[in-house]
């Protein structure tokens, strides 16, 4: 007995039981407020309520976590976020959401379980201490307590059922925390799918931070090394082609000089596809350089709290890169605008320009009603589709490496600010076939500026985001790329 009195586990678990009380009592009143609102859900008010209070309950269970945490050492991770970047998308969803609901059935149960524990503590401390103490008032106070002298060997029992009390007082205690800890593993815990995908996420963004690792190590490695050398080689050639009297070897040199230069280029493409060196200033600086590169006057506006991680970072950067391009290339705009904010748990990127519109991630499929009419000529194909100006990977395995066969176009001197424009975008899934129209394409060139927004749309999908596209006919155009903060 007094082993158990004398350790600290007794105690925590008294105070998290007796504690309990304080956030019991409003949460089982927010579980009958549930009960209520839903009773009344047929009027607006009772909607209303009733986003309330689910809306509380997906937010009292972290309260009840820091209590667990620091008198049990219990803990069990945040519920998911609601789906949806709008405030109205987020208030339908939670009417349907499961965490809620579990929660206001964890209010119900556990208000009368803690009611239990916490008046039999009180009963337990209280008869225990005074039974297992009786003998001593007997002797020190007989005359004030009424005591006689023939109640004396009485006293002993009493004594005896006040320890019985008090030995019984920890597995008491244990079995109301016991219980407790069963209805939040069954109701506050994420299910066994939902974790499994929680693990499997942590897994995937431990593989992704690895991969942005190993490319900056890669292009460090690119730049430092292999890029010097192909320097100094190129400076030694143009040493041997001006010292040489012997014009076929300044012309062998001269030829080698020229492969070499085409080297570096090659090099710092694919140096620049690995990890833009622009984004270790911060990704601000690094879109004001591509703004100030696009041939379309653009401005930037980001408005970030803190720095993104380097994978989200790289993401943003590569379809701001792609969407100018696409831009300058189909779209006939004279302005463009890129804003970057955080919205929620969300990280948004929105490219707006003024273009002729008509933009899709992949062209309509037309539906086979017959043979195709004859005609005068035949089709001309059409022309294909030029190699942006920097790759874009964001996936596991960089497809920088397709500058080795296409070279980028040339760059544009640096063009005026032009004001932002404020969007708003329907969302379209990502296509598993890259083709159809870019931004401001209008529907034209199915084979060319297609394969930029969805590829676009899959980079999303791979970092758990998607992308949005609204683009009507006669513009403007608007594609927003949403990414969880990771963070």
């Amino acid at each position: 007995m007094l082993r158990v009195w004398g350790g600290g586990r007794m105690w925590r678990e008294m105070g998290f039981v007796l504690s309990g009380l304080l956030l019991s009592l409003p949460a089982f009143v927010l579980s009958l407020l549930g009960i209520v609102s839903v009773a009344l859900s047929v009027v607006v008010f009772g909607l209303a309520l009733l986003a309330g209070v689910l809306a509380l309950a997906r937010l009292m269970p972290r309260y009840f976590r820091l209590f667990a945490r620091r008198l049990l050492a219990h803990d069990w991770p945040d519920p998911p976020p609601l789906p949806g970047t709008t405030r109205r998308a987020r208030i339908v969803a939670l009417f349907g959401d499961a965490t809620a609901w579990r929660a206001l059935t964890y209010f119900f149960l556990r208000f009368p379980l803690i009611c239990v524990g916490a008046y039999g503590t009180v009963i337990a401390l209280g008869l225990g201490t005074m039974g297992l103490t009786y003998p001593v008032w007997w002797f020190l106070l007989p005359a004030e307590l009424g005591f006689d002298g023939r109640s004396w060997p009485a006293s002993w029992w009493v004594a005896a059922q006040g320890a019985a009390l008090l030995l019984a007082l920890p597995w008491f205690l244990r079995l109301v925390v016991w219980a407790d800890g069963a209805l939040a593993r069954g109701l506050l815990w994420p299910g066994r799918a939902a974790r499994r995908i929680a693990q499997l996420e942590a897994g995937r963004a431990a593989l992704q931070q690895d991969a942005t690792a190993l490319m900056r190590r890669v292009e460090r490695d690119l730049h430092d090394g292999t890029q010097a050398r192909l320097v100094s080689l190129g400076l030694t050639l143009a040493r041997i082609e001006h010292r040489s009297a012997d014009d076929a070897v300044r012309a062998l040199a001269a030829d080698a000089r020229g492969t070499v230069t085409e080297a570096l280029a090659e090099l710092r493409d694919i140096v620049r596809g690995l990890h833009p060196p622009a984004l270790d200033d911060g990704l601000e600086v690094a879109l004001s350089t591509l703004a100030g590169r696009s041939a379309v006057p653009a401005s930037v506006i980001v408005d970030l709290p803190r720095r993104p991680p380097d994978e989200t970072a790289s993401a943003v950067y590569f379809a701001v890169a792609e969407l100018l391009t696409n831009i300058a290339r189909h779209s006939g705009a004279t302005r463009a605008a890129i804003a970057v904010h955080e919205q929620g748990r969300w990280l948004e990127l929105t490219v707006t320009d003024d273009g002729h519109g008509g933009a899709a991630p992949t062209p309509p499929v037309p539906t086979p009603t017959g043979p195709a009419p004859p005609t005068s000529a035949p089709p001309v194909p059409a022309p294909p589709r030029p190699a942006p100006p920097v790759p874009t990977p964001t996936g596991l395995v960089p497809p920088a490496l397709s500058a080795l066969q296409a070279r980028p176009a040339s760059q544009v001197p640096p063009a005026p600010h032009a004001t932002p424009v404020q969007p708003t975008a329907h969302a379209v899934p990502a296509q598993p076939a890259p083709t159809g129209a870019g931004p401001g394409g209008a529907g034209r060139a199915a084979g060319s500026a297609g394969t930029g927004l969805a590829g676009l749309a899959r980079r999303a999908a791979a970092l758990d985001g998607r992308l949005e596209v609204d683009s009507p006919v006669g513009g403007p155009t608007t594609v927003t790329m949403l990414l969880p903060r990771k963070d």
